[in-house]
């Protein structure tokens, strides 16, 4: 093992890994769990603190205001880290988590960083899987079209080989799985729980409207230790009941309350739609959630009109989203809370991540289409094609309409000088910036993941209203990021 002597104590990363391998290389079980715990944890936080210090110093590329909501947003996520991982009140759970928190770190970089030597980039970071269509409630709008007669769904086959082949190629151990209802995902006799068992080594998180989680899930999501739910809420009892039928938001607060009990990390996820944007930007709602209801995190996905009777009348208008943008920054910054906004904390991960960009992503639905994300449901390529071809993620990745995405997201920021990056406020590509995304679809012609995704093609309306909307973000917000990010650095 290198000599400490020898490692440059300047830099924090190095000396953070240094350690990390020490911890790892210890004779016994019993010896690195005692260690970990009582020493571990105030050298790692040390050293992530002086990390993220030194790099609000010294990274340059990018303008100072967006390292310094990156290192909010992280700050943020410290705090989760210690509550959920160094402070689980369960001995198996916190000795679980920690030696998996060790073991993706010290494997994770290694990977990355062969895949950066052999392809002259870092690898995608996760994916995120519609594991089924199924689900047992009928919400207005949904992005996926799902209800109780859809059968379509990834086999247990396929499933195993996406999660063994990212693991190999990119180093990735983070998935999302979404639906459909996650929870009534069902092949071979196995279900999501057996799917994060058979893969204990990677971290989950699925979104679930939270009805189905009783005393049976908890106990099985404590003893796993790698998966947590992000529960699907609109506000509060009114809000949710009004999109995802009535009894739908007792369930979740009695889902709520039995993790809360019994430990298990569970997150929320809100759609901000044009209704329901002016709660969003109040303190109380996510005071609520996380405070009395114990959540970890949340998301805000703003409305994107796609899906089960998609509409433009509720996309959120674009000085709500300003004002929502502030707000956030407020729970990040002041509250400490682990919550982003798709798309306003665009600046916390560089812009768009999809379409398998370095730490990004792709959406896999339950047919087995890639598409770019979710919010962008049109697939050049099948994944049963590609497993069938004896072909891998790469091949996958490097389909033409994929590449064209990337390189708009290079030419938009990723490859700019720090004050000529676009808007990172207004990052995604299919709302923000629908007017660059159409002529690629039209060129490249990848499929209509489903008919509403089809039908949007057809209708000139949802095109000229779709790029009249990102107009208008654009003469509200831009002005924002010029003179607050842009302009702070000339």
């Amino acid at each position: 093992m290198q000599d400490y002597k020898k490692v440059d104590r300047s830099d924090p990363i190095g000396v953070l890994y240094f350690f990390i391998r020490m911890f790892s290389c210890l004779p016994t079980a019993i010896l690195r769990e005692i260690l970990m715990i009582t020493i571990f944890r105030k050298i790692f936080f040390y050293f992530f603190k002086k990390i993220m210090d030194k790099q609000l110093e010294t990274r340059h590329e990018f303008p100072q205001k967006v390292q310094k909501d990156k290192h909010a947003l992280m700050y943020a996520i410290f705090e989760v880290t210690q509550k959920t991982v160094f402070d689980a009140p369960n001995r198996h759970v916190k000795r679980k988590r920690m030696r998996m928190f060790l073991d993706i770190f010290l494997t994770r970089l290694g990977k990355i960083e062969k895949y950066k030597k052999e392809h002259g980039e870092y690898p995608p970071g996760f994916l995120v899987i519609g594991i089924g269509k199924f689900c047992n409630l009928n919400c207005t709008g949904c992005y996926a079209n799902s209800d109780s007669a859809a059968s379509e769904k990834l086999s247990w086959e396929m499933m195993d080989w996406i999660l063994t082949e990212k693991k190999r190629l990119w180093g990735s151990y983070f998935t999302v799985i979404t639906g459909g209802e996650p929870m009534v995902w069902k092949s071979e006799g196995k279900d999501l729980f057996d799917l994060a068992e058979k893969h204990s080594d990677q971290l989950f998180m699925f979104y679930t409207n939270g009805t189905l989680i009783d005393e049976k899930a908890v106990k099985r999501m404590n003893e796993l230790g790698n998966i947590t739910p992000a529960i699907s809420v609109e506000g509060y009892e009114k809000e949710t009941d009004a999109r995802r039928g009535k009894g739908t938001y007792a369930k979740i607060m009695k889902a709520m309350k039995l993790m809360k009990e019994n430990h298990v990390g569970f997150g929320i996820s809100i759609t901000a739609t044009k209704e329901n944007v002016d709660m969003l930007s109040k303190d109380e709602l996510y005071d609520f959630y996380f405070n009395e209801c114990g959540a970890s995190y949340g998301w805000i996905f703003q409305y994107m009109p796609i899906g089960r009777s998609h509409t433009l009348d509720l996309l959120v208008p674009p000085e709500k989203r300003l004002k929502l943008l502030r707000h956030v920054q407020h729970l990040i910054r002041d509250k400490k809370y682990f919550i982003t906004d798709f798309w306003n904390s665009g600046t916390c991960v560089e812009g768009c991540i999809s379409a398998g960009r370095y730490g990004g992503m792709f959406y896999i639905d339950w047919n087995g289409n890639v598409a770019p994300c979710a919010f962008n449901p049109y697939s050049p390529v099948n994944i049963y094609d590609i497993y069938k071809q004896g072909k891998d993620l790469n091949d996958m990745r490097n389909e033409p309409f994929f590449k064209a995405i990337r390189d708009w997201q290079d030419s938009y920021g990723l490859r700019r000088n720090k004050d000529e990056i676009g808007n990172w406020i207004l990052p995604c590509i299919s709302k923000d910036h629908y007017k660059d995304l159409r002529p690629m679809i039209d060129k490249y012609k990848p499929e209509p993941i489903d008919e509403p995704a089809a039908e949007a093609l057809k209708d000139d309306k949802y095109k000229e209203g779709l790029i009249q909307h990102g107009e208008d973000l654009a003469e509200a917000i831009d002005p924002v990021w010029e003179k607050e990010y842009i302009g702070t650095d000339k």
